[in-house]
């Protein structure tokens, strides 16, 4: 589970298409060695059920998975029962549910990657399919010239269980059904790529900010939650030494400073872009906004009570790994 989690916050590191790619290809992997070790067509009245889960299911994990992998999921619900009258707003709400649409579209690409190969290799759809008891179905792949089809069509994806069975007859039909299951995987790859492409000219468009500085900015962002998990590990090891070291030595403990608990929720919270400043991470707007740093919890509070407006170009601002 860590090394899983390893690859996908490496992926979800770099830029985008290349996250993306690097999501894909793990599961396209992941996919070829389910479809080579493990599936294995029963060839029965099974076949509808036992095609569709192996082509769903999984892409169900994957996206459960990717929704469980993504720092904004934790840093959308973390405290969200106390938060529940909140909702009760429609703009919270309204803003609640934009942030969760981008956290799914992100999400989606693990289990639209694991269909898509599917489709394209077949061979679930061609188990699901011959297990279909549609007539219309049946009637538009079982010509007159297979007599066999409408009747043993779920023995076909079996070699061993299609004894009394033409192979031309057999090949045709599975080839076929292939045709049409590739037809659906690369349909459904353009439509996805075409849909990625529209939303990002989308948000490229409506960016508030010119592209050097929108490169800047993930380029400060990345170093600042690189940063951020650096100093709280060297930050939560020197407090737990010494608290160590007090319990065994029996002595004082020395102080030492730690943000308080408003600080840490403060900074926790979503970041929202006003063109009247310049912060580029809630951290940083808290920092450059508290007028007494020696006293954090004696200051006022930092204006980003979770509006969610922040335009979908900065989307990669609330990211970070902190909550984590």
């Amino acid at each position: 589970m860590d090394k899983l989690k390893s690859l996908f916050s490496f992926a979800q590191k770099q830029e985008t298409s290349l996250g993306f790619g690097l999501i894909s290809i793990i599961t396209v992997g992941s996919e070829h060695v389910f479809s080579v070790f493990a599936f294995k067509c029963p060839c029965n009245d099974w076949n509808f059920v036992y095609g569709n889960v192996c082509l769903l299911v999984p892409a169900a994990a994957l996206l459960i998975l990717s929704y469980m992998l993504s720092n904004k999921t934790w840093k959308l619900f973390t405290g969200l029962c106390y938060r529940r009258s909140r909702l009760c707003r429609f703009n919270y709400t309204f803003g609640f549910l934009c942030v969760f649409l981008q956290i799914t579209v992100t999400a989606m690409v693990a289990p639209l990657s694991w269909i898509a190969v599917a489709l394209l290799k077949g061979e679930f759809f061609e188990c699901s399919m011959t297990g279909a008891n549609f007539t219309l179905f049946r009637r538009h792949i079982c010509s007159d010239k297979y007599p066999h089809c409408r009747t043993d069509l779920e023995k076909f994806p079996c070699a061993s269980t299609a004894t009394g069975i033409p192979q031309s007859e057999r090949e045709a039909v599975l080839s076929l059904i292939r045709a049409e299951s590739q037809v659906l995987g690369w349909t459904l790859i353009a439509s996805v790529m075409l849909f990625t492409f529209l939303l990002t000219c989308m948000a490229r468009c409506y960016s508030p900010i010119s592209y050097m500085q929108l490169k800047f900015w993930k380029m400060y962002t990345q170093k600042e939650s690189d940063f951020l998990d650096s100093y709280t590990s060297q930050h939560a090891e020197n407090l737990a030494k010494r608290n160590i070291t007090s319990f065994f030595e029996l002595t004082k403990p020395i102080p030492i400073k730690s943000p308080p608990r408003q600080a840490w929720e403060k900074v926790s919270r979503f970041y929202k872009y006003q063109n009247m400043n310049q912060y580029y991470s809630i951290l940083h707007k808290y920092v450059c906004t508290c007028e007494d740093l020696e006293n954090p919890a004696s200051r006022g509070s930092v204006r980003s009570e979770n509006d969610f407006s922040n335009p979908a170009a900065l989307a990669f601002v609330d990211e970070s790994k902190m909550v984590l």
